[in-house]
C-alpha cells in the first residue's frame, strides 16, 4: 500500500505539471506549441517517478551520492553517450540505469517512435558493457517505465498494415495498450531489459492518483521488486568484502 499511494503521487504530479504546462506554454516566448507539444516540450512531468525510485535505492541501502538524477550521461557503442533519466553508479561500478517515458494522444505517430528508441537505447548499453567500457561492473541492470493515457484510442482495436506479410496474430487487432503490453513482455524475455513497466492513467482520475496495470507482470511492483533486488545485492556484496 505504501508503494501505491506513492506511485499515485508521482501520477498526480504527472498530471498536475502537464496542465499546467498547457496553461503556460509561450508566456515568456510568446509562441505556443500546436495542439497539446507544449505539455511534451517542457519536461519534468515524470520526475515524481525519478524521485520515487531514487528514494527507493536509498532505503535499499544505497548512498544517495551514488543515485544520479542529473549528470546522468553514459558513454553508448553505436554513438559516443545517451542520457538516461536515473543511472546508479556505486563504487565505480555502473548498477543500473533507467529511462522512465510518456504519452498522451498522438498515439499513432508515437507508438513505433517509442519503441526504436527503446531498442536501441538497450542495445547501445549492453554492447558498450560487452566491449568492456563499465569495467569493473558487473552487467548493469536496465529498466524502461511507459506511462501510457487510458483513453478509448490507446484502448480501441487498431489495424496493422500487412501489405505483403501477415504480422505476428497477438498484434492483430491489438489496441495500444496491448501493443505496449507486448513490447514490456518481449523486452524482458529477450533481456534486452531486466524489467519494463506500463502504467495507464487519464487526465480525470490521475490528478486523484489513479492509475491501472494492464499486466502485474509488468506493474511496477514487479519493477521496483527487481531494481531494489539488485540494490540490495550490491550493497551486502560491499558489507561482505
Amino acid at each position: 500500500m505504501e508503494l501505491e499511494k506513492r506511485v499515485g503521487q508521482a501520477i498526480r504530479h504527472f498530471w498536475k505539471v502537464r496542465a499546467h504546462q498547457l496553461d503556460t506554454q509561450g508566456t515568456n516566448s510568446g509562441r505556443k506549441d500546436y495542439g497539446t507539444r507544449g505539455a511534451v516540450t517542457g519536461g519534468k512531468h515524470l520526475d515524481g517517478f525519478i524521485d520515487l525510485l531514487a528514494d527507493v535505492l536509498a532505503e535499499a541501502g544505497l548512498p544517495h551520492t551514488s543515485i544520479h538524477t542529473s549528470n546522468t550521461t553514459l558513454p553508448g557503442f553505436f554513438r559516443p553517450t545517451k542520457n538516461w533519466d536515473l543511472v546508479v553508479v556505486a563504487d565505480g561500478q555502473l548498477l543500473a540505469s533507467i529511462e522512465f517515458k510518456a504519452q498522451v494522444g498522438s498515439f499513432g505517430n508515437n507508438f513505433n517512435n517509442r519503441v526504436e528508441e527503446a531498442l536501441g537505447n538497450s542495445t547501445d548499453l549492453r554492447t558498450a558493457y560487452r566491449e568492456g567500457k563499465f569495467k569493473p561492473s558487473q552487467k548493469p541492470w536496465i529498466g524502461w517505465l511507459m506511462l501510457l493515457e487510458d483513453s478509448s484510442k490507446s484502448r480501441s482495436p487498431v489495424k496493422a498494415a500487412e501489405p505483403h506479410f501477415k504480422v505476428f496474430s497477438e498484434f492483430t487487432n491489438a489496441s495500444y495498450a496491448k501493443r505496449y503490453e507486448l513490447f514490456c513482455e518481449r523486452l524482458v524475455r529477450e533481456g534486452l531489459y531486466d524489467a519494463a513497466c506500463i502504467l495507464l492513467s487519464d487526465a480525470k482520475s490521475g490528478s486523484k492518483g489513479k492509475y491501472t496495470e494492464p499486466n502485474s507482470e509488468f506493474g511496477i511492483k514487479t519493477f521496483v521488486t527487481s531494481l531494489t533486488a539488485r540494490a540490495i545485492a550490491h550493497v551486502k556484496m560491499k558489507s561482505d568484502s
